[in-house]
């Protein structure tokens, strides 16, 4: 069996991708547990944080391939330290380029596209407009010309798996939190549009691709929507729950539309995984009172780091 190295496979996007391989694979997940009190799959686990090269190294020496998914994510959670976010998200890839020649599988975000008009593809300029979506930008640029193969994620929604944290700063998870805990979905403007993925499709995708010889970077997401429309969604499942817009501008200035046809001419891959899946997740997941304190730090990045920080 191939032995998989998933770095950060402990977080929101981990879990379902370490579910996915263990079956065909053996996997070792190597994370810093920044959000987590345990780890709790079935598979080898090591604690341990991607700056730390001497305990990293043997571990990369024992993989066929790699999954690095370590990073600081979200524009708000980059923003407290900027240059703990190039340290971790940039010059680990690099340090990772250096030291391991096999394959590599990395994500990305399509937030480096920023604000742009049209459908962007993979030729499309990038224009961050955030720490984080900078620091992907130059993860991108130390992994050109390797075995990599590099997947910008659209807005992530859903629920990963069993055991990882859920994440309820992302737009589509956070809606349906306050539709069902407070009646009323607040939207700004609502004409942005965002390319959304369920986080399960990324578990997918890597599945798909891991074994082949395919590289570069690949845009990755299942439909483009604009924010009022997810909130049209929201409350056709929870008639209750009343949109108030407001023209006020929010703080995030991301708006963009996204095409995925490259990785299906080239890979046969496409996300399947429909919106109200994802809403009916998080429905059932807060009606069932399974998670007790919606409103708890842990449940947002930012919110999180910006009590505990990192060290």
């Amino acid at each position: 069996m191939v032995n998989i190295l998933v770095v950060g496979g402990a977080g929101y996007v981990g879990g379902g991708i370490v579910d996915k391989l263990k079956e065909q694979h053996n996997v070792t997940v190597y994370d810093s547990l920044i959000y987590e009190e345990s780890y709790r799959k079935d598979v080898t686990f090591v604690n341990g944080d991607i700056r730390d090269t001497n305990k990293l190294l043997p571990l990369l020496d024992h993989a066929d391939s790699v999954i690095w998914l370590a990073a600081l994510v979200g524009d708000g959670a980059c923003a407290i330290n900027p240059k703990l976010t190039f340290e971790i998200n940039s010059e680990s890839v690099k340090f990772l380029v250096e030291n391991f020649k096999k394959r590599i599988v990395f994500l990305s975000t399509c937030s480096v596209y920023g604000a742009q008009d049209g459908l962007l593809d993979e030729n499309s300029s990038v224009n961050p407009l955030s720490e984080y979506a900078s620091s992907k930008v130059q993860a991108e640029e130390y992994l050109k010309g390797t075995n990599s193969i590099i997947f910008r994620l659209g807005t992530l929604f859903g629920i990963s798996d069993e055991f990882s944290r859920i994440r309820l700063d992302l737009v589509v998870n956070i809606l349906v939190t306050k539709a069902l805990t407070e009646g009323k979905l607040t939207v700004f403007g609502g004409d942005q549009w965002r390319p959304l993925l369920h986080v399960v499709d990324v578990a997918n995708a890597i599945s798909h691709t891991l074994d082949s010889e395919v590289t570069g970077i690949f845009n990755l997401h299942y439909k483009n929507y604009k924010i009022i429309d997810i909130a049209n969604t929201i409350v056709n499942k929870i008639p209750k729950a009343s949109i108030e817009t407001t023209p006020m501008k929010f703080q995030d200035a991301r708006n963009y539309q996204v095409s995925s046809e490259k990785l299906f001419n080239e890979t046969g891959f496409r996300s399947e995984v429909e919106l109200l899946t994802g809403v009916d997740e998080v429905y059932n997941l807060i009606s069932s009172n399974r998670i007790k304190n919606v409103n708890h730090i842990r449940y947002s990045n930012q919110n999180f780091l910006e009590k505990y920080g990192i060290n």
